[in-house]
């Protein structure tokens, strides 16, 4: 199969062929002969498999095929993040190089005027964030009613935001008449919920099994202890000569620590996450992508979205309570048929996170101890199921200090506390 069959004009597929795809993948094939047919479509798929040219192909299709004179926005793609939106709109402007359509980004973190001023002029396809896009409705500079093709891309993820109050209020703005696309990693509870809710007849595409990974991608699980992982790091991708590295920490705060450690022992580091102002994200990560960064580290935000081609590495720094977040973050590699791998730090506190993620995949992970990092505490590595073979030692009590050091400075005191009294506090400005 090509694109030739889904009944794409001559400029998409000149578009399609400039930017060297000829195959359609799995879900390409299957939604965008649905979204041609004007179908509603609900659609699953695994994070890497073109997802975005699923819908993009066909509405560049149906708007160019049935030209308007007015200057309203024809088509409206919602993302949970501003990365997301920028690259959803990149590919409508790259897909859509020859065709006489306009499109926009609307999103927060930059100025509000350019976006007025581009709206104003009139565009055919908004890609939006919800919260940028309310301001623009409260302040009356976008219309609309006109819309006629509604697209909610990553639907788990905006839900998991808290998005749903903001995406109803963009629904009661948009015409009661109009084809609605629904895409999701997952078809949970919920979002069958809100496909009931938007959705009318819809077709129904799932192109891999719920929260499945990539085949390409190998997952690795090193045990090591909380104070030693910063160093396994730094020895991974130095020792391994990894030239892009996107690690995943849980905070913000450790992320912009862990950036500027790691580019204290040499290795070009950066951090993003929603703190950063957009013009910083924006830098970061085009810096990562053209290799003038070697190790970029992000919260959850940057799990969906970041379309990077070809990421070798992804490490999870710190395991996320989440279970379904550790198959977003490592979608991030293993894309489009290249070979990815998904490294895991694990620390004895982080147990119960990884055996959630073994119980949501299906199976172990493959586990190694690195030489030179063991875990300190001795039931740890153990219990991670580890390849190496183990010492036959005696059991012991893990000492309290093993786990109380978390890596930011010495560990708590193991002294009996007594009934020592504290001093009373006095009040401060």
């Amino acid at each position: 199969m090509t694109f030739d069959c889904f009944g794409l004009s001559a400029d998409i597929l000149r578009a399609v062929r400039t930017e060297g795809y000829t195959t359609p993948t799995p879900i390409q094939a299957q939604a965008i002969p649905l979204v041609v047919a004007g179908r509603d479509l609900l659609a699953a798929a695994q994070t890497g498999t073109g997802k975005t040219a699923a819908f993009t192909l066909p509405i560049l299709q149906r708007l160019s095929a049935v030209p308007t004179r007015h200057r309203a926005p024809r088509a409206l793609v919602l993302t949970p993040t501003r990365e997301l939106a920028a690259q959803v709109r990149e590919s409508v402007r790259s897909y859509g190089r020859h065709l006489p359509l306009r499109s926009t980004a609307v999103f927060g973190g930059v100025g509000i005027n350019p976006q007025i001023s581009a709206l104003r002029s009139g565009v055919d396809v908004v890609v939006a964030t919800p919260g940028r896009l309310l301001d623009h409705l409260q302040q009356r500079t976008v219309e609309l009613s006109r819309v006629e093709i509604f697209v909610l891309d990553e639907a788990d993820r905006m839900l998991d935001m808290g998005f749903i109050r903001d995406i109803r209020k963009v629904m009661a703005a948009l015409p009661q008449k109009r084809q609605n696309l629904l895409f999701s990693a997952t078809f949970s509870g919920e979002i069958r919920k809100l496909a009931d809710q938007i959705l009318h007849d819809p077709a129904s595409v799932d192109t891999a099994p719920r929260n499945s990974v990539a085949e390409l991608i190998t997952h690795k699980v090193h045990p090591v202890a909380q104070s030693r992982k910063r160093a396994l790091l730094a020895h991974l991708i130095g020792n391994g000569k990894w030239s892009q590295v996107l690690v995943f920490t849980r905070t913000k705060h450790g992320a912009n620590r862990l950036a500027t450690q790691l580019d204290r022992d040499g290795l070009n580091a950066t951090a993003i996450h929603s703190s950063k102002s957009q013009s910083a994200r924006t830098k970061a990560l085009q810096d990562f992508k053209r290799g003038r960064v070697r190790v970029l580290v992000a919260t959850d935000i940057a799990a969906r979205g970041l379309d990077i081609e070809a990421l070798p590495h992804v490490v999870n720094y710190e395991l996320s309570n989440i279970a379904e977040d550790y198959v977003h973050r490592i979608g991030r590699t293993g894309r489009a048929g290249s070979q990815g791998q998904a490294v895991s730090l694990v620390s004895a506190d982080e147990r119960k996170h990884l055996a959630n993620i073994e119980r949501l995949l299906g199976r172990r992970l493959p586990c190694t101890v690195i030489e030179g990092f063991e875990p300190v505490a001795a039931n740890e590595a153990p219990s991670l199921n580890p390849t190496r073979p183990q010492p036959n030692r005696a059991r012991r009590r893990p000492s309290q200090s093993a786990y109380a050091n978390n890596g930011d400075g010495p560990g708590r005191s193991t002294r009996p506390r007594g009934n020592r009294r504290r001093p009373a506090r006095t009040a401060t400005n």
